[in-house]
């Protein structure tokens, strides 16, 4: 438990002390964020605010992951995903940034990174002989998938990573959610932990996946610091997109099956990735718009809601989300 409270209180120093100089050096290079023509029109007064700032989250959370982890493979492969994601979503950014145009990478070559990364976590899940399973809690049941699992486990890993990068449009509202989204399956590992046994005879692999979400917690309440508005530094596709390869990584290696609670834990995102397909579908289908304007903060914000209105409530709704993935996972998933 201590090295679980040492590296969020490492990864969170980290992250304070480097991100001054993190955001001079991204102004000196003009690292500025380029802004969408068919966004808010307010959204322009930001144009040029320093982006990429998810390079500094990552940093400080590999720090302090490394300093105090079991170097458990469950734990290294969450550390992969979490940095693979955010790899893809640095090479988005920096097409935007030399291009200097507010549209990166395209989704194709996104969907064929995020194909690679599924393929190494599914083999070091054979590895692992994790079932190819999905349990559902209250109906208390395994549905065996069989080959079907490795599709599943993209739709896993691409379907979070760009939810949560969709929620990257407000000041602080991806980085808050983030933030309570990661520490819910940092708490579950912590109680699977003190639940799998005495002391000295526990589960490292629940301790190393506390450690890792601790020191991911850690670091982006640093960020936050910077990030809350009006933002000195947006963390950008970089960081939005490691949050979503963090929480996917994160209910893949939980023991006994924890992806389905992603639709809560990541009930934010989920909602953010559901108001565009919602919009897109009525616009083509229907002719008319459902939304004033998507993802769905944009719509609160077309109705003139002030950025720490809309990020203080959507913080609300993901904390009543990740509640009730947490209560569903100490009610029901002990019972396997």
């Amino acid at each position: 438990m201590t090295r679980v409270l040492i590296a969020a209180l490492i990864a969170l120093i980290a992250s304070i002390l480097i991100g001054p100089r993190f955001i001079a050096f991204l102004r000196r290079n003009e690292f500025g964020q380029h802004i969408r023509e068919e966004g808010p029109e307010h959204h322009f007064s930001k144009a040029g605010t320093p982006t990429m700032g998810g390079l500094l989250i990552l940093l400080a959370a590999t720090i302090g992951f490394l300093a105090v982890s079991r170097y458990t493979l469950q734990g290294l492969t969450v550390l992969f995903a979490t940095l693979g994601c955010g790899a893809i979503g640095f090479l988005d950014d920096f097409v935007k940034l030399t291009h200097r145009r507010s549209l990166g990478l395209s989704g194709r070559w996104k969907l064929l990174l995020l194909a690679g990364i599924t393929a190494v976590v599914a083999i070091v899940a054979n590895h692992l002989q994790i079932p190819h399973n999905v349990y559902l809690p209250i109906a208390n049941v395994n549905i065996p998938l069989s080959y079907a699992w490795y599709p599943f486990l993209f739709l896993v890993i691409a379907g979070t990573s760009n939810g949560t990068n969709l929620a990257d449009g407000v000041d602080g509202l991806a980085a808050g959610t983030g933030i309570i989204a990661i520490f819910t399956f940092t708490a579950m590992n912590v109680v699977s932990y003190v639940r799998s046994g005495t002391a000295g005879h526990r589960n490292l692999t629940d301790l190393d996946l506390a450690i890792i979400g601790a020191a991911l917690v850690g670091a982006a309440i640093g960020f936050l610091w910077y990030n809350a508005s009006p933002a000195e530094v947006f963390m950008g596709d970089t960081g939005s997109m490691a949050f979503g390869g963090a929480l996917a990584g994160l209910a893949i290696m939980t023991r006994r099956h924890t992806e389905l609670l992603l639709i809560l834990i990541a009930g934010i995102f989920l909602i953010e990735a559901l108001s565009v397909m919602i919009q897109v579908f009525a616009f083509k289908y229907l002719g008319k718009r459902v939304f004033l304007m998507a993802p769905i903060h944009h719509h609160f914000e077309m109705k003139a809601w002030s950025d720490t209105k809309i990020m203080v409530r959507f913080w609300i709704v993901a904390g009543i989300l990740c509640a009730a993935g947490f209560a569903l996972y100490y009610r029901y998933y002990f019972r396997q």
